[in-house]
């Protein structure tokens, strides 16, 4: 998975993917990209950097369910009672966690799952219910996706067992383009 360098050809898949306009906002342009980048304090990973930069800033159709976010947005059941995101903070997981089934005091859970949800990442959008998909921008699973639920966390990629799909960005939505389910992985 490169998530440093734009390959040319990636804006062009991803741009067919989502079906030339049905649905998609205007792209940001390199200006506002950057704009984004210096005031959070990161650099978007590859290829979604080019994607919002050249392609377009969300969607309405998915991935996922309810449509692509654009950058910095939020779903609108994300809740108004949460802190601020921090975008430069590292995502604090490199595995799935389940604390649903976490049998550690609730005090410590809410401490430890704040900055899973606030830290690191652009939230591209939800399929409802709370499932929430995630772009990790800073951290060591930065340029994964993650699924982020109201009872755990899983990173998508083959590589971690829950479905057949690439790692990244690009892998996630030529996953969701081909009609396959999400975790496929049998």
């Amino acid at each position: 998975m490169e998530t440093e360098t734009a390959v040319p050809e990636r804006p062009a898949a991803l741009r067919d993917a989502f079906g030339a306009g049905d649905g998609g906002r205007s792209a940001l342009g390199w200006e506002a990209v950057r704009a984004f980048e210096a005031r959070y304090g990161v650099v978007l990973p590859e290829p979604y950097r080019s994607f919002v930069a050249e392609v377009a800033d969300g969607s309405e159709q998915g991935p996922p369910d309810h449509g692509l976010l654009p950058l910095a947005a939020l779903p609108s059941d994300w809740g108004d009672d949460r802190p601020p995101r921090d975008l430069a903070q590292p995502f604090p997981l490199t595995e799935a966690w389940l604390w649903e089934e976490d049998d550690r005091p609730e005090e410590e859970l809410d401490a430890l799952l704040g900055p899973v949800f606030d830290h690191g990442t652009v939230v591209l959008g939800t399929d409802g219910c709370g499932m929430y998909w995630h772009l990790v921008v800073t951290g060591a699973h930065r340029g994964h996706i993650w699924t982020i639920t109201d009872v755990g966390a899983l990173p998508f990629g083959a590589e971690f067992g829950h479905t057949t799909g690439a790692s990244g960005f690009a892998g996630w939505v030529a996953h969701w383009a081909a009609g396959k389910e999400w975790f496929d992985a049998r």
